[in-house]
């Protein structure tokens, strides 16, 4: 049922799953989420940017027998077809062939060339049509696959990030405040250039990446907090060698940029939960008289006892991937790149590091789940 811990923790902490955005990488999400699907685990939050707004939407926008199947339907149609990297094996470009035609024809499902885009930069377009590609394939994909009643429920809960075009603020559309449909979903994928604004209620907005790519921060920043078990599911590496070659400084340049300080963050949420429980301590410790002070009440109110155990899962990086990974929609990398969030993800579940014995002060427990490398798929 929705909603089930599937035995991960106690019912009154809500499990999240938060993903980020980085299009063919999306694929261990997939993973991710079919690892939970087996071990009972149904998320009660789901929250998600870009791509990882697409893959929360399949998610929360089914029941939870379909979900697996409709994502994997998703990740079906918009691989390329295995006879185009038959026959890039061939001509040994292997990794280029199939990019390439992601970059002249488009994805199946997903998005396709906007030829008037190509006849210079200067052309006149409209706001909602000003990218080199549009997105109408996918809106008519993402309406066979998910049910806009179940969408507008929130149930699970549906977070998706957007960029305001006008202002530059972060917007996080959350089912719990609005009735959500697929033009919110449209509207956090829409990464420019390449992809057209989408009009919300009179306002222009493109992709939350371009702000915040690791939205794992709505549920630090939710009110009220509940204890939770947050799986976070990170896809560019925020560590790396030292480039050598042009092409390393761009692979290098494009981890770093939609990491999203993910580290630094989580080192200062650190910091501000152990303050939290600090303060719910020296509470503990005030006689029943000093607590009546309404200015002691009010600083006391910062204190808290919420404890997140945040999973964080780093997706490994194929042999030879380079900085346009993102677009290699290849149907092996695909696969690879699934089958290596499921047997993360199997690997943590089988150990649950949430439920080891942690330090009463610390409100914010990070466990690592990660491994380096997956040879590219045959």
């Amino acid at each position: 049922m929705d909603g089930s811990t599937g035995g991960v923790g106690p019912r009154s902490q809500q499990v999240v799953l938060v993903l980020q955005g980085g299009g063919a990488l999306g694929a261990y999400q997939a993973g991710v989420f079919e690892a939970l699907h087996e071990a009972g685990i149904e998320p009660d939050w789901v929250i998600g940017t870009s791509i990882g707004a697409i893959n929360a939407a399949l998610i929360a926008g089914n029941a939870p027998a379909d979900r697996l199947p409709r994502l994997r339907a998703f990740w079906d149609r918009v691989a390329h077809d295995p006879g185009l990297e038959n026959w890039a094996g061939m001509t040994g470009l292997p990794a280029l062939l199939p990019r390439l035609a992601t970059l002249m024809g488009g994805v199946a499902g997903f998005f396709r060339p906007n030829p008037l885009a190509f006849l210079g930069w200067e052309v006149p377009l409209t706001p909602e049509r000003a990218g080199y590609y549009t997105t109408a394939p996918l809106a008519d994909t993402l309406a066979g696959l998910i049910d806009p009643a179940r969408l507008r429920a929130g149930s699970p809960r549906l977070t998706v990030g957007a960029a305001n075009f006008r202002t530059g603020e972060m917007r996080y559309f959350d089912s719990r405040d609005m009735p959500l449909g697929l033009r919110h979903v449209m509207a956090s994928g829409a990464l420019p250039p390449a992809f057209p604004a989408v009009r919300i209620d009179g306002e222009l907005w493109w992709d939350g990446g371009i702000l915040s790519n690791t939205p794992v921060e709505c549920v630090f920043d939710d009110t009220p907090r509940r204890n939770s078990l947050v799986f976070a599911v990170h896809i560019w590496n925020p560590a790396g060698p030292e480039p050598e070659t042009i092409a390393q400084v761009l692979h290098r340049q494009k981890d770093l940029q939609y990491a999203s300080r993910a580290a630094s963050y989580i080192k200062r949420q650190q910091q501000m939960h152990r303050l939290r429980h600090v303060i719910e301590a020296l509470a503990g410790q005030l006689p029943p008289e000093a607590l009546d002070d309404p200015a002691v009440r009010d600083l006391t109110a910062y204190g808290c006892r919420t404890v997140m155990h945040v999973v964080r899962l780093l997706a490994p990086g194929l042999d030879q991937e380079d900085h346009a990974k993102d677009i290699d929609f290849s149907s092996a990398g695909i696969r690879a790149r699934w089958a290596a969030g499921l047997a993360d993800t199997r690997r943590a579940l089988a150990v649950r590091p949430w439920e080891q014995t942690s330090d009463p002060l610390e409100g914010f427990v990070l466990h690592e789940i990660r491994h380096d490398t997956i040879p590219a798929a045959a």
